[in-house]
């Protein structure tokens, strides 16, 4: 077995971030203790946590710190003195999207995948839901999100405006043409290609880019019609990729299909640098409560180490996740009426014993 050692960016964020960002490093651990590994953490401040420390919400210490690091571990954003108060010039969020800019994290890639133990808790029906199995591809630095905005001085008007190049979309599509390649080779491209400029000219390049893919089968699909087909067919998707504003909704709506945003882990990459987050929120009412569902950071963890080439080892956390849903090991969120809700830690304790007690 080959040792290898990464530094890691622990970015743990607000409110629940520390908690669930705490269960992941320990299974990294574990991790780390099965298969000779070693991980260097390091940690620094982003969101509400940051600007407390010193004004900023991704300080030029969190930069540099992200961008000497293998990967980076991130927990969550947000905080309800911000989100309550409109007329806060400095915002927990606005070091998410520096954060994606600075360190050109273009591309977020979101898995929905239905754990069979979790059938019964998706809203949707059994038939419906079975054999969900689809990755989103979501441009994530371009788009309204980033485009020129404004407020008329009476106050009486406002704009905002989405802009992509041909480039950007070139570079979006051929990932997710390449994920494709990898899964079960069918691409959704999502777009408003009826009624929107940008649309027409991310289907006109994604239309010229399927041509070098003709392995892969390619749909095109209008955005209100993607999200009726999200709750009624989801699992006809392979890879859907779409533009930034439209992939923020879609995923959103896709994540409840699993029967909880604390199931779900993300990753946000680029040319260089790869985060790895929960989909989730801050969740401020559970902070420090130790009731919040660490899964989905820990299966961010997995989806980090196999970025990094430790396939072994991504899927040693995916079957310990597994086995903890099949036994119940689950938090509130996920657990059936009458049947006891674990912590935070204690499901963080078992998803790494199941790894130190696992054979390789």
């Amino acid at each position: 077995m080959l040792s290898m050692k990464h530094k890691i960016a622990v970015l743990p964020g607000d409110g629940i971030g520390p908690e669930i960002v705490a269960e992941a490093v320990g299974v990294l651990e574990s991790v780390a203790a099965r298969f000779g590994h070693e991980f260097e953490y390091a940690y620094a401040a982003v969101g509400a946590a940051a600007i407390d420390e010193c004004g900023d919400p991704y300080p030029a210490g969190t930069d540099r710190v992200c961008r000497e690091s293998d990967a980076i571990l991130f927990g969550a954003i947000g905080d309800p003195k911000y989100d309550n108060d409109p007329t806060a010039k400095v915002r927990p969020e606005q070091g998410l999207l520096r954060m994606r800019r600075a360190l050109g994290l273009y591309a977020n890639l979101r898995p929905v995948k239905l754990h069979a133990p979790l059938t019964d808790r998706s809203p949707l029906r059994r038939e419906v839901v079975e054999g969900t199995d689809f990755v989103c591809v979501r441009e994530l630095t371009g788009g309204i999100y980033f485009g020129e905005r404004g407020l008329s001085a009476d106050g009486l008007a406002a704009f905002d405006t989405c802009t992509y190049t041909r480039g950007e979309v070139e570079r979006i599509v051929r990932m997710a043409l390449e994920l494709a390649m990898k899964r079960r080779r069918k691409l959704t491209v999502v777009d408003k290609a009826n009624v929107l400029e940008t649309s027409r000219l991310w289907r006109e390049t994604a239309r010229a880019l399927a041509a070098e893919y003709p392995a892969v089968e390619v749909d095109y699909m209008f955005v209100d019609n993607a999200a009726m087909q999200l709750v009624t067919r989801p699992s006809v998707f392979d890879v859907v990729v779409t533009e930034n504003m439209f992939g923020d909704i879609l995923t959103d709506e896709a994540s409840v299909i699993g029967g909880s945003l604390g199931m779900l882990p993300s990753a946000s990459v680029g040319d260089g640098n790869a985060l790895f987050e929960p989909i989730h929120g801050s969740y401020p009412q559970a902070a420090g409560r130790n009731i919040a569902n660490p899964m989905a950071t820990i299966l961010s963890a997995a989806m980090m180490l196999e970025h990094l080439g430790l396939d072994s080892e991504g899927a040693a956390i995916r079957e310990a996740v597994e086995k903890a849903l099949e036994q119940g090991i689950v938090s509130e969120d996920l657990v059936k009426k009458g049947d006891k809700a674990y912590s935070t830690s204690g499901i963080g304790s078992y998803i790494c014993s199941q790894i130190q007690n696992s054979h390789a």
